[in-house]
């Protein structure tokens, strides 16, 4: 029997987006060389992984729930059959969201999702309707709002990155750039605490002058709060969401660094009002999840709860610890960088320094593409990511970005001195 082939020019375009490819790349490159010290994966640091007893967190969770009347039958049958769309530890995470970041936050306006990833791709379909509506995104951006975009044919377009986030002038001018064009700037995409890849931090100033802009411009915010637990305690900004008095921003949050990536469990706040129906923006969002995913595992849902109420209900609480490891890790990290390569830190090579976040990005001279990863990993056992993958229309070849998050500080050091080696000998610095 003759297997039926497929024409590649009939599958979805965006199959053949290097976007897609750039990942599975960097994944292989990681397999074939186990011994290099890696700065490229944006993972939690494993010494998070190794005391986590599932099983407690889950009683912990079904105490809950037969403290909240269920017999143990109920509570058990809970978390073993499929659960409603919208979640079932909706109240957890919003008391969590009201307690640290003075979100107010009814539990029917949050969805809880497969990771954020999943949030973001039921934004997007929610909110875009018609060909007609753009989506502005901070340049660099993070490839996980990119490329939900490009699965679900929507255009992006790339809006330049300040030390201050995203450039407000310019999100201004491509708003009024829309409307000569017959179109509509329908949503932007922000992080504005220590963007992936770029590092960038909204002050508290831009924070409002967005969300101003949002209101006179007529366009929602989606806010992607991944890395704000890594600021200083000193330092906390509220997020958007929490300053939002009209209803512009949609708040995205994960449970990946502060609990554990695993479980793939995120949120959704979608609070607006959907016309005179009575709904909100969540409801639609959980119709359209159960026809994606239908649910988010029960079980995974329910370790997230129990290791919130063994907190008090806290984020911040839950994360302390490991907020202290990646503050330290990112100083260690840009200290030793500042130490080997201080000396010839100049116009042609040069690095940032965030207050928070896992990332720092560094500026080559040369292209920082593949063909120099390789070299990188294979001469000098040393990995890290291009940067030219999380720019839209071209732009940042010759970058590239460095994780301090899943290593250990004798790591760094040992990774900066072979990162020195490998920049001395084959970029000429």
């Amino acid at each position: 029997m003759t297997i039926a082939g497929l024409d590649e020019a009939s599958l979805h375009s965006s199959l053949r987006d290097p976007l897609l490819g750039s990942l599975g790349f960097l994944n292989e490159v990681m397999d074939r060389y186990p011994d290099a010290i890696s700065f490229a994966p944006g993972a939690p640091h494993p010494e998070f992984l190794t005391d986590l007893d599932v099983q407690r967190y889950i009683e912990r969770f079904l105490d809950h729930l037969r403290g909240e009347g269920r017999t143990p039958e109920r509570a058990r049958r809970l978390l073993y059959e499929y659960g409603p769309g919208r979640g079932l530890i909706n109240d957890i995470v919003s008391d969590a969201l009201r307690h640290d970041q003075e979100i107010e936050a009814d539990p029917t306006a949050i969805v809880i999702t497969v990771g954020a990833q999943e949030g973001m791709l039921l934004v997007l379909r929610a909110l875009f309707r018609s060909g007609e509506d753009v989506l502005a995104v901070a340049n660099p951006c993070f490839v996980g709002i990119t490329g939900a975009a490009r699965l679900l044919d929507l255009e992006c377009v790339a809006i330049g990155e300040t030390p201050a986030g995203i450039d407000l002038d310019a999100l201004a001018t491509a708003c009024r750039e829309a409307r000569r064009a017959g179109r509509r700037l329908r949503a932007c995409y922000v992080a504005p605490d220590f963007s992936n890849p770029g590092g960038s931090r909204m002050t508290l100033a831009a924070r409002m002058e967005l969300l101003a802009l949002a209101e006179r411009e007529d366009f929602y915010v989606v806010e992607d709060n991944a890395y704000a637990f890594t600021a200083a305690g000193d330092a906390q900004l509220p997020p958007l969401k929490a300053l939002d008095s009209g209803g512009r921003v949609i708040h995205i949050g994960t449970f990946a660094k502060v609990c554990f990536p695993g479980a793939r469990v995120g949120y959704v706040v979608a609070d607006q009002r959907v016309g005179d129906t009575g709904r909100v923006l969540a409801d639609e969002l959980a119709a359209i999840k159960t026809v994606v995913t239908v649910n988010t595992s029960p079980l995974c849902q329910a370790v997230i709860a129990g290791m919130l109420l063994e907190h008090g209900r806290s984020l911040r609480e839950l994360s302390r610890r490991k907020s202290e490891l990646y503050q330290r890790n990112l100083h260690h990290l840009i200290g030793a960088l500042d130490s080997c390569l201080g000396e010839v830190r100049s116009s042609r090579v040069s690095w940032n320094h965030p207050g928070g976040g896992f990332f720092v990005r560094m500026h080559l001279p040369v292209p920082a593409d593949a063909d120099l990863l390789e070299t990188s990993a294979s001469r000098y056992g040393v990995l890290w990511t291009p940067m030219a993958q999380f720019y839209l229309g071209g732009g940042g070849e010759e970058q590239l970005r460095l994780s301090c998050s899943y290593l250990d500080i004798d790591q760094i050091d040992a990774g900066v001195l072979r990162l020195a080696e490998f920049l001395k000998q084959e970029v000429g610095v």
